[in-house]
């Protein structure tokens, strides 16, 4: 019936323009015919529920059916969320000030909520951080995220630009660990972490490294990169790629290779999953924004409805084979 009711929504919400559009492009590089793409994308949507972006993202067309059942799919990925996650207590992770009251102890650094704030507290957290970060409440994909340098500023001049910022929170600049600044040190680079709680029960079912690549911010959706972390080594074992599909075997700034870059305190990110994805138990489906910094590994973001599409890239594949029985293996309990 779930299958029936998300088909049933796509197809009434359908932007047919751009679906016509993706096939294009897909027979622009394939020379497949735009009639069978275009029954392949419906097929797909029916049997694996994968929309038209889907079908593209994760080259579907050249899979075969037992390599398409292994794809993590929007259908299935919203499925899980719905089946996991209580909407009751998500308002948790959508906005940054409640994330880090709830989790304070994950943060490890200092923060402060610019909007309750006297100006002596305010005062004191710029004369003890001469730079710090400036994040929107409610933002997402590094939107609206600032470096800011007190020197830069008189105390009221900043105080009073801050002010027409709307509802932020100020933190403190996470110093990165040496072995990630090797890698990129233009951007804190990320380990964006997928857990489930199961039978209480932390499971990490998949992780993968964020770089950014000439920009302040590492998200895949702002110009950074992405690659598998190999859940029990903590090593990598691809190369990295961004949205536009270049691929990377080493960092165009760093020049550090990426196959066999290995993330440092990897034990340590395990330990904090562990112990934080039991925080909110009515959440049991959670993507985290590890940050690896001098100081341990730190929490930036939690994300109750994580998206899929880093998740199991073409070049990220062995035998194009997605990420779906990872999580059917602690969903479902299949081998």
């Amino acid at each position: 019936m779930g299958k029936v009711k998300y088909l049933m929504k796509r197809l009434t919400k359908m932007n047919y323009k751009a679906m016509f559009d993706k096939i294009n492009v897909v027979h622009k590089k394939t020379g497949k015919n735009r009639i069978y793409l275009f029954f392949d994308v419906v097929y797909c949507g029916l049997k694996y529920q994968a929309g038209y972006i889907d079908y593209e993202l994760f080259e579907m067309y050249n899979l075969n059916k037992e390599q398409r059942k292994t794809i993590l799919t929007r259908g299935i990925n919203n499925s899980y969320i719905k089946r996991f996650n209580n909407p009751k207590y998500t308002h948790i992770f959508n906005y940054k000030k409640e994330t880090n009251e709830k989790f304070n102890k994950f943060i490890n650094r200092d923060w402060l909520d610019f909007n309750k704030c006297s100006k002596k507290e305010f005062s004191n957290f710029i004369k003890k951080h001469d730079v710090f970060i400036m994040k929107p409440n409610g933002g997402s994909c590094g939107k609206g995220i600032e470096k800011i340098k007190v020197s830069d500023y008189k105390e009221k001049e900043l105080y009073d630009y801050l002010s027409t910022k709307g509802d932020i929170l100020l933190e403190e600049l996470i110093i990165q660990h040496k072995d990630m600044n090797k890698m990129y040190d233009g951007a804190i680079n990320t380990c964006r972490v997928i857990s489930i709680l199961k039978d209480d029960e932390v499971h990490i079912v998949a992780a993968y490294l964020r770089v950014g690549n000439g920009a302040f911010v590492d998200n895949f959706n702002s110009g950074g990169m992405v690659v598998p972390i190999n859940v029990k080594t903590g090593k990598i074992e691809y190369n990295a790629l961004d949205k536009k599909h270049n691929l990377y075997e080493k960092h165009p700034q760093s020049g550090t290779k990426f196959i066999g870059f290995k993330i440092p305190l990897w034990d340590e990110v395990f330990k904090l999953i562990k112990e934080a994805g039991k925080v909110v138990p009515e959440v049991k489906f959670l993507g985290w924004d590890i940050a690896i910094s001098k100081n341990g590994p730190m929490l930036v973001e939690i994300n109750d409805f994580p998206g899929h599409d880093i998740y199991q890239l073409p070049p990220h594949r062995t035998n194009g084979i997605g990420v779906l029985p990872d999580f059917e293996k602690v969903i479902n309990g299949k081998k």
